[in-house]
This record gives C-alpha cells, structure tokens and sequence, in this order.
C-alpha cells in the first residue's frame, strides 16, 4: 500500500510508524486508520520492534470530525466496527513489541491508539485527554478496556467524566504509560528504548506480550498453567542457551528473535 497519511520506515529491525497529517493534529480518518493497520501488519513481519508516532505538535488529536461533517446521521458503531476495530487489533495482536512515543497532545480516540501500544513513552510537554464527554459521547477505541487496567478504575472514571487534560507526569506517576522524559533528547530516548527490543529475543517477548494480556481474563491457577507451558517453550529456543552461555561467559548476549 502506498501512504498518504502515514510513513513507515524500517531500519536495523526497527519500524517507526508516524502520522503524517501535522495540519490537523494527526486526526483519525478512514484513510489513515485503514493505512496504520496496513503499516502495523508489514511491520510486524519484517522488522524486531515497531514504533508509533507523529510528525509535529501533536501526536494524534482523536477522530476528525471533519470526515464526518456532510453526514446528517452518522454510523458510529459501524465506524468503530469496521476501521477503528482492525487497527487496535493490528497493534494489540502485533507479534513484535510496540511502543507508542507521544510526542505531543493524544487526544480522545488518539489517546487510547497510544495506550493499546505494549509500551508508552511520552515527551514531558505531552498530556492525555479523553475528551469523549465534551461532545456527549462515551470513551471509545478501547480507553473503556484499557484506562481501568493502566491506572485503577477511579481515575479512569475521573477521566472518561471530567474529561480533563491529564500531563505525561500525572500518567507516568498513575501507572498509565510506562514513563515521561524531558523533551529535549525525546526522539533520542525511544530509539534507545527501541533499539534494546530490537536486539531481544523476539519470539520470547511475544510469549511476554501474550501472558500479559492474557491474564486480564485469566485466574490464578489458569495463569501459573499458561506461564509453565510459555515458560516451557521459550526453554527450548535458541536464545534461551544463548542468553545463559552468554551470562556465564560474562558476555553481551546475542539473540536471534527466533
């Protein structure tokens, strides 16, 4: 597919995937919904780890409500179902790690296309917003899903009902994203952060991504039964022996991703 909205770059196993529409604050439209599935899959097969990002100010100001400006009456259910649905599930189910690095506002449905990332990094200066209510709406494109499991099912309340501006230091100190850093050396910090996954065990951080997400569905005993059998085939692999020969050899580990 050739990008309109989006670029996706793939160097040294890392894909950085950016949202191209600065002039509208990277806003959701069919076209770059469509195109981020799209990227996340040619990701996913041919790079170690990907990121999501954006071009500008912003990292992503939500859904344009311009697409929807000529519509008298609009299908919101079927737009979640048809465009919003595969692309949350292209990146949740997306075989390497994902790191969302928010470099500016993440807005509405652009603050829940961050947090339905692996990881999320965002620059000092960014801030989450779930501005759903503002316009009578409910919070939509997973933030019900994930907002409660990241930080506590009060402050997610706090947030889908006030609908207030919430800063990378108040997300990072709630448990909502994985950490805040100054603006200065951002982009330099999370292609740090990307080039260590890149170098990882690939195939071991999908059983990670797996488990982890499995067990929000899970019990006690189902979850110690699901890490033994992962557990079990992470030990057969490759980067399993390597990873111990290297540590009693005092050496830097150097993993396949197989």
């Amino acid at each position: 597919m050739s990008y309109q909205t989006i670029s996706l770059e793939i160097e040294a196993d890392i894909a950085v995937l950016r949202l191209t529409r600065p002039e509208v604050m990277n806003a959701l439209n069919s076209q770059m919904r469509a195109e981020i599935a799209d990227a996340v899959r040619v990701a996913g097969e041919k790079a170690r780890v990907l990121v999501l990002t954006a071009e500008g100010r912003a990292f992503c100001s939500g859904q344009d409500l311009s697409d929807r400006a000529n519509v008298a009456n609009p299908d919101l259910e079927r737009t979640l179902r048809d465009e919003y649905v595969p692309m949350l599930k292209a990146i949740v189910d997306c075989p390497i790690p994902t790191i969302a690095a928010v470099n500016g506002a993440a807005a509405g449905a652009g603050a829940n296309l961050a947090l339905c990332a692996d990881v999320v990094i965002a620059a000092e200066s960014a801030y989450f917003l779930q501005a759903f209510t503002r316009i009578a709406l409910v919070p939509d494109a997973g933030g019900t899903y994930f907002l409660p499991r990241s930080m506590g099912s009060q402050k997610a309340m706090g947030a889908a009902l006030f609908a207030e501006k919430i800063t990378a230091a108040q997300a990072d100190a709630w448990g909502m994203i994985w950490e805040a850093v100054p603006d200065e050396g951002f982009e330099a910090h999370w292609r740090a952060r990307a080039e260590h996954l890149a170098k990882g065990p690939t195939a071991t951080y999908a059983e990670v991504k797996q488990i982890i997400r499995g067990s929000w569905q899970s019990d006690l005993d189902g979850q110690l039964e699901a890490e033994g059998k992962a557990q079990g085939r992470c030990g057969q692999s490759r980067d399993f022996k390597e990873g111990v020969v290297s540590f009693l050899e005092k050496r830097p580990p150097h993993f396949e991703g197989r």
